[in-house]
């Protein structure tokens, strides 16, 4: 088995040994207050041979601006990049026997071509090039063995899954119910019948947006573990995106906000991982979505509500925007409603102040203001506390990582003229 090519720890001690391990590593340069490249790289290794939550984890730190203590931010972004651009892959051997049990036929029957050395691997699985009879080519995504089991030695670990929570809010601010959300999303990340079927649904939903690319599936091709989908060529990574002329960048901002607006208010649906190895970026703003395994559906309650916010935002309606988002989250006067009022008023800031340039300073304020509030309520935690609802736990997760995606994007965006053009609303 080549140096890169290696099967995660499944059992729960262990995992937690290893993460004991990276977080010495990572928590030696935080208490000194210095920034110890070798330390964090080894810490990078180890997330990424871990692969499941414990990668997942690496890979937030990786892009989403606020997690990582400011002094220590450079060598974070640059060794845990790792996670983002080839995390440890699975043997040709192992992947082969895995789709030739699953799909019931020999490769060879299967593909016209095959390649062996996957393109793409991440904490889950991996991503091969191959061609079907028909021609067709085809990105083969296959499960790494063994991370199943690793994944819910993850989910019995207290301290990771905290880790984890914290990002989405659902540690400081939310109920049992809250967390089994979270742990419920995580866990259907390994069933590629359903991210099959999140991906066709979200082809169905942009299908008039010619500017959001959507990857057909081919569902003779797929099974539990393995999810052949349409490839896509010729495009760029968000690393060759970022470094794009301004005009370029705009336009793929605006894409990307319709895509996941139109999903939310629209679609009531939304994809939860936003992190940047999942696009693909090509000229006049198209831009292809990758990775539906992660995806929160939202009652139509919420959906209604949610409309009814950003109406209000839209038109610059304070009142209105505070009666709304109380509604939606289910308030009950008092500090912790002037907290979280608060916090989501600053959320909205890109629609009041329309038009509007994100700043990692602010993604990173996102970050912060969960923190400030979870802090602010631990002292005062009185009967006016409301949990989150267990649907706004993953919105968090996006909102967070989205924001950090159009920061790095860097342009000014009227994205309030997006939502009222594209979406309907004013």
């Amino acid at each position: 088995m080549a140096a890169n090519e290696k099967n995660p720890p499944q059992g729960r001690f262990r995992r937690l040994a290893r993460m004991a391990e990276a977080s010495v590593r990572t928590g030696t340069s935080a208490l000194m207050r210095q920034t110890h490249q070798q330390s964090v790289k080894k810490a990078a290794e180890i997330l990424g041979d871990l692969r499941g939550l414990a990668a997942k984890t690496g890979q937030m730190a990786a892009y989403v601006d606020g997690l990582v203590p400011e002094h220590q931010r450079e060598a974070y972004e640059r060794w845990m990049q790792r996670l983002l651009d080839a995390a440890p892959s699975s043997s040709p051997q192992e992947v082969r026997a895995r789709i030739e049990e699953e799909l019931g036929q020999t490769i060879d029957a299967l593909f016209l071509s095959w390649e062996d050395q996957p393109f793409a691997s991440a904490s889950i699985g991996q991503v091969h090039r191959a061609t079907l009879k028909s021609g067709e080519k085809v990105a083969v995504k296959v499960q790494h063995p063994g991370v199943d089991n690793a994944l819910e030695s993850d989910l019995r670990n207290l301290g990771l899954m905290e880790s984890m929570a914290s990002v989405t809010g659902a540690r400081q601010f939310g109920s049992k119910d809250a967390l089994q959300a979270v742990q419920e999303r995580l866990r259907e990340e390994l069933d590629y019948r359903l991210e099959a079927k999140h991906q066709m649904h979200f082809a169905e939903l942009h299908q008039d947006d010619s500017q959001i690319v959507i990857p057909k599936v081919h569902t003779e091709y797929s099974s539990r573990h393995v999810l052949t989908s349409e490839l896509m060529e010729g495009g760029i990574s968000f690393q060759e995106a970022c470094a794009a002329t301004e005009e370029e960048r705009r336009q793929w901002c605006e894409t990307l906000w319709r895509f996941v607006f139109r999903g939310t208010l629209v679609g009531g649906v939304f994809n939860a991982d936003p992190h940047p190895g999942n696009y693909i970026f090509f000229p006049k703003g198209r831009v292809a979505f990758l990775d539906f395994g992660c995806v929160q559906h939202l009652d139509e309650d919420y959906r209604n509500q949610a409309i009814a916010v950003h109406q209000a935002a839209l038109a610059g309606r304070e009142e209105d925007f505070a009666y709304h988002v109380c509604a939606m989250l289910g308030t009950r006067g008092g500090d912790y409603e002037a907290w979280a009022l608060g916090y989501v008023r600053r959320c909205f800031e890109p629609l009041f102040e329309s038009p509007y340039r994100f700043t990692r300073e602010y993604a990173a304020s996102m970050v912060q203001g969960i923190k400030d509030i979870a802090t602010q309520s631990m002292w005062k935690r009185g009967s006016d506390f409301v949990p989150l609802p267990p649907h706004m736990v993953m919105m968090n997760r996006l909102q967070c990582g989205f924001y950090s995606v159009l920061a790095r994007l860097d342009c000014e965006v009227d994205y309030a003229a997006v939502e009222r053009c594209s979406l309907g609303l004013g």
